[in-house]
């Protein structure tokens, strides 16, 4: 009997934890809402797209803080993505999660990167935009299936787009 109430209470206890996380989860998501705009949508006519990668969208983060990752509508979900540049910019296509735009002048870096929200991975295997959205300034990572895209990617945004 003595067992059964230690396994009821350390049950009870993991319960509360997830219960604390998906609070903590919702209450962020809520401040984000009322501090960032919405997220751009894809234009319906983007244009040819100059680059085409397929991977993994890992997350979006306050610019320069790799642990601060944004969660409201959607943006915190790590999906399955294709990404293509356009002229206009990026579009972000992710697999049951809203797909968003990144214009090509909000853009403001781009860049190897090995750590992003929680994810951490060695040889700079993520390829992180940092852009502005509003008054608030963004790291948005990606996670190539072919790392041999990045540096691709680089110059066309750098050459095509301000970033510096």
């Amino acid at each position: 009997m003595e067992r059964l109430w230690l396994v009821l209470a350390i049950i009870a206890f993991f319960l509360l934890c997830l219960w604390g996380m998906y609070v903590g989860w919702r209450r962020k998501s809520r401040s984000q809402s009322a501090q960032l705009p919405p997220f751009p949508s894809i234009p319906e006519t983007p244009g040819e797209a100059l680059l085409e990668s397929t991977g993994v969208y890992v997350a979006t983060t306050t610019a320069g803080n790799w642990q601060d990752r944004v969660v409201t509508r959607g943006a915190g979900l790590r999906t399955g993505a294709v990404w293509r540049l356009h002229d206009g910019g990026v579009a972000v296509e992710r697999g049951g999660a809203p797909d968003f735009w990144i214009p090509r002048d909000a853009i403001t870096g781009v860049r190897r990167d090995t750590k992003i929200a929680g994810k951490v991975m060695g040889t700079d295997a993520l390829l992180v935009l940092t852009w502005r959205l509003g008054d608030a300034e963004l790291d948005t990572g990606f996670r190539g299936d072919d790392l041999d895209d990045y540096p691709q990617w680089i110059e066309r945004i750098q050459i095509k787009g301000g970033a510096q």
